[in-house]
Formats: C-alpha cells, sequence, structure tokens
C-alpha cells in the first residue's frame, strides 16, 4: 500500500470526483456508510455516541455518520463549537440533511461538561482532518483536553484532531487520544513514528474506492508493508529440493556471558529455513550452541571472545549478536569486512564497533543489510531531532553507503539504496525485550542465503519476525512472551503464509 502525503490525497479526492462522474458529497456520504459498517460490526455492547463535529470536511463526515447511526437505532448526541460558524460547502450540506432527521440532539461543545459519558458511550471525533496545519487553540483545545480526560472508547474519523498528516508535531501540541482510527484509504505518515502514532491507537484503513488509476500512476517512496506484499515475495519450496538449495548461513557472534544471543539468531535461522546453518563463536559456547542448536555446525572462533575466523566465500554471514566489543574482536570483524564483498547483515556490537570510526562505514559491502536500534543508528550516524529526522537521515545514508537500512522502532522501516521506505505494521510491544533483535538477524540471514534479494529478504524478514511476535503475543501476553517463543511461532507464520500462496495458485 502506497502512503500519500496530505495534498496527494486531496488529489486523489479531486480526481476521483471529477472522472467517476460522482460529486464529492457522494465520497463523503461512501466514507460515512464504510465508518458506519464498520462501527455497527465491532460496537456491538455501545447504543450512544457523541459525534464531535468541526467546521470542515471531517465535520462533514461527522455529521453524516451521525445521522446514519441514529437511522440505525443508536443514541446520538451532535456537539459543535458555535450554531454562528460558517461550515465548509459539504458540512454546510450534510448538517442540513442531519437537522431534516428529527429526535438527534445538538448541543454546542460548552455542554460537554452536561453529557452523560457512561461506559456504554462512545466518542466519535470528527473535529479536524487532514487540511489541519496549525496547533489547535481556544475552545477546541479546551474540548480536546477534556476529551482526553474521558475512559471512553474515542474513534477518530481519517485522523485524530490535532495531528498533522505528515510532519513531526510543535511542542506542546494538543491532540485527540483515539483509541481507533478509521482512514480513509490510505496510511497517513504520521501514524508510523513514535511521537506521533501513539495518539493514533488501531488504525483500521477502509476502502472508499477512490480511482485506482490515479493510485496507481501517483509515485511515492513510502510505502506500508501489507499481507498482499508479503504473499507476492514469498516463494514456498519445491519439492525437489536439497539442503544445498536454501544457501549456508554463518552466524558470528557470543562472548563469554552473551552466548545467548548467537544461540537465538541461529536458531531463528534455522527455523527460518536455511539449508547449511554454522555458528562461528568462542570456544566457551560451544557446549550450549551444540546442545540447544544439534542443527547448527559449531566453528570455533576464538576461546573467551572472536579473535580469529577464516570465511567461506559461498555463506552469508550475520554478524553481531552478543559478539562484544574487544580489541581483538574489533580487528578481526574490520578486517573480515575489508577483504569480504558479498552483501551480508550487521547487528548489534559489529555496528557498535563499525561506529568507533566513520571511516569504517565504507567497509560494509554494497546492499548489505544493517539493522540498528535508535541508539545503535545514533552511533552510526549522528544524533537527530526526532524520529522523522532519523528516517530522513537514514534514507541518506542508504543512498550514500549503497545499503539497506532496517532502522528497528514500533513500525520497523525498511529503508532501500534507491530512498524507498517500506513500514513494517507487523509486531507488537512484547519484542521490546533483549533477544528480539538477534532472532531478526537470523530470520534476514537465512532468507538472504536461500536467494531472496537483499529488498525482498528486508521487507519479509521483518514481516515474519512481527507476524511471529503477534502469534506469541496471543498465546503469552506482550509481558510475558519471550524471544523463543517468538522463534518457535515462526513455524506457524510459515504455515499460514504456504497456505496462502498455494491457495492462490
Amino acid at each position: 500500500m502506497k502512503i500519500f502525503t496530505a495534498e496527494q490525497i486531496r488529489q486523489c479526492e479531486q480526481y476521483t470526483v471529477e472522472n467517476e462522474d460522482i460529486d464529492s458529497l457522494y465520497l463523503m456520504e461512501k466514507a460515512a456508510e464504510a465508518c458506519v459498517d464498520w462501527i455497527a460490526a465491532n460496537c456491538k455492547n455501545h447504543k450512544n455516541f457523541a459525534v464531535f463535529c468541526g467546521k470542515g470536511n471531517n465535520g462533514g463526515d461527522g455529521f453524516a455518520i451521525a445521522t446514519m447511526l441514529y437511522l440505525k437505532g443508536y443514541d446520538v448526541e451532535v456537539f459543535i463549537n458555535d450554531f454562528k460558524d460558517k461550515f465548509s460547502e459539504e458540512a454546510a450540506v450534510n448538517l442540513r440533511k442531519f437537522r431534516e432527521v428529527s429526535g438527534i440532539a445538538m448541543k454546542n461543545f460548552k455542554e460537554v461538561d452536561y453529557y452523560r459519558f457512561d461506559h456504554k458511550a462512545i466518542i466519535i471525533d470528527a473535529i479536524f482532518g487532514t487540511g489541519l496545519s496549525r496547533k489547535i487553540e481556544g475552545d477546541y483545545q479546551e474540548l480536546i483536553d477534556k476529551l482526553n480526560t474521558k475512559k471512553n472508547i474515542k474513534i477518530s474519523i481519517d485522523m485524530p484532531s490535532g495531528l498533522f498528516s505528515d510532519e513531526i508535531l510543535p511542542e506542546d501540541t494538543t491532540v485527540l487520544k483515539a483509541d481507533y482510527t478509521l482512514t480513509f484509504q490510505f496510511w497517513k505518515k504520521s501514524f508510523l513514528h513514535s511521537e506521533t502514532g501513539k495518539y493514533v491507537g488501531k488504525v483500521i484503513p477502509l476502502d472508499i474506492d477512490l480511482d485506482k488509476d490515479f493510485i496507481s500512476n501517483t509515485n511515492t517512496d513510502y510505502f506500508i508493508i501489507e499481507d498482499k506484499v508479503v504473499e507476492g515475495i514469498f516463494h514456498p519450496r519445491s519439492e525437489f529440493s536439497h539442503k544445498g538449495t536454501y544457501g549456508r548461513v554463518t552466524i558470528v557472534g557470543g562472548s563469554y556471558g552473551k552466548m545467548g544471543a548467537v544461540v537465538l539468531a541461529t536458531k531463528a535461522a534455522l527455523k527460518s529455513g536455511s539449508g547449511l546453518t554454522f555458528a562461528l563463536a568462542p570456544k566457551c559456547g560451544s557446549e550450549i550452541l551444540q546442545i540447544s542448536n544439534p542443527e547448527a555446525m559449531f566453528v570455533e572462533g576464538g576461546d573467551q571472545y572472536i579473535n580469529s575466523f577464516d570465511f567461506e566465500e559461498d555463506s552469508v554471514y550475520g554478524i553481531g549478536p552478543g559478539l562484544g566489543t574487544h580489541i581483538e574482536t574489533e580487528d578481526k570483524i574490520l578486517k573480515f569486512l575489508s577483504d569480504y564483498s558479498r552483501p551480508l547483515i550487521l547487528d548489534a556490537d559489529a555496528l557498535n564497533i563499525v561506529a568507533k570510526n566513520k571511516k569504517n562505514l565504507k567497509s560494509i559491502p554494497k546492499k548489505s543489510i544493517i539493522t540498528p536500534h535508535p541508539k545503535e543508528f545514533e552511533r552510526l550516524f549522528g544524533e537527530t531531532e526526532n524520529s522523522f529526522k532519523r528516517s530522513e537521515l537514514a534514507i541518506k545514508k542508504a543512498k550514500e553507503l549503497h545499503i539497506f537500512i532496517v532502522l528497528k522502532d514500533h513500525h520497523t522501516q525498511v529503508i532501500t539504496p534507491e530512498g524507498k521506505v517500506y513500514y513494517n505494521i507487523t509486531g507488537n510491544a512484547g519484542l521490546a525485550k533483549g533477544g528480539s533483535g538477534d532472532i531478526l538477524t537470523g530470520i534476514l540471514t537465512s532468507l538472504l542465503a536461500q536467494g531472496y534479494s537483499e529488498e525482498n529478504a528486508a521487507i519479509l524478514g521483518v514481516w515474519i519476525h512481527g507476524k511471529a511476535a503477534d502469534f506469541a503475543a496471543e498465546k503469552f501476553s506482550k509481558e510475558s512472551m519471550l524471544p523463543s517463543d517468538v522463534i518457535n511461532e515462526l513455524g506457524n507464520v510459515f504455515e499460514e503464509l504456504n497456505r496462502k500462496v498455494c491457495l492462490e495458485l
């Protein structure tokens, strides 16, 4: 799915109206119907709705939603700022239609203090949409501050009021904190960054049939990793294959006291389908690696830490889990990077070693995949003001170094050497545990060894990692799930992928 700017979305809506012989009111009604259908299907235990409408087209959506909910038998009350307000043309039409329906109370914002917010009442936020470009102030700010204190379910229409589509928020900005955001056709960039995404709750994209030709022909560098994209990338195993078909993986890592990381990465590589798997680690970890991963072969690279290894040109390397930054380890890793030319995966301490001298960045083989979390990214490339700026810098560095950057966050980004950004929407806060990144390293290395392109390995890998985490959270909760639980769910992810892909064939 493409991610469009607010201006591109406006153009898409206008193009749809002009080329499909419909008017903007019809499009607004279609959007309202999609919202009401979702509400009716998912809010069956709730009968009372307080709908808050602004003066613009988002308010017009709100008036239409309120009318439709009332005609379906729900109790609805609508709140506006001032009865003398001048509304947008479309909002004014829907307000008139709303007033023609008897039985719906309409009040101004100041009367919100007298509304009975019982536990079955749902707040519908239709105050500001994608057109907002300034901080909310005055009566609107006062209202949203009050609504944010309520424990009722809050549903924002298209986007939470106060949020910008494409930008970071100014300081001390008031934004409605939604539980659900029913967004029309597209995810917005602001939904996917930590500073702004915290306001949107669960995002529900609703298809309102905007013109497919416009969507297809309009360029963007930003995308959502959808299930359909993943299903197009994934290829099931041929029955006439053998272990050599699926590549050779070498996971390089481990040091005294940190062997768990390389154990997890190796197991994840195995569970992701690598043909031949090697764990290159210090001797102190040989027993635990052989016991925990008997399917993998152990290669000794030192005693307490890695201080030597000979590399195989036909192996794909995943380097970093539990590696440590001992001076001898550092020397060997940097020497390896200067001698090795094939794409590989770098994570954790491998990145910390590279970050010690900016000149080392040029030693990373072209088309390699690096997987920094925000702090590792900062060590590599410098500090940024926020996650939007971090993403911009990552795009610049991916182009400069001709590498793929898997920028780990709540919505991990895969950034390509061409400057394209793919946001992953699988995964959950249960991954906020030590060891989760080691699993991702194993998965990515395995997929690269199996013949997936670097871009497809990165996209498929982050999706699989997140999907397995979602399965683990369902079983054990976000709090109690362990990285090893995520590895154990990889089989269920591949089973689901095989089922969907084979059915489509």
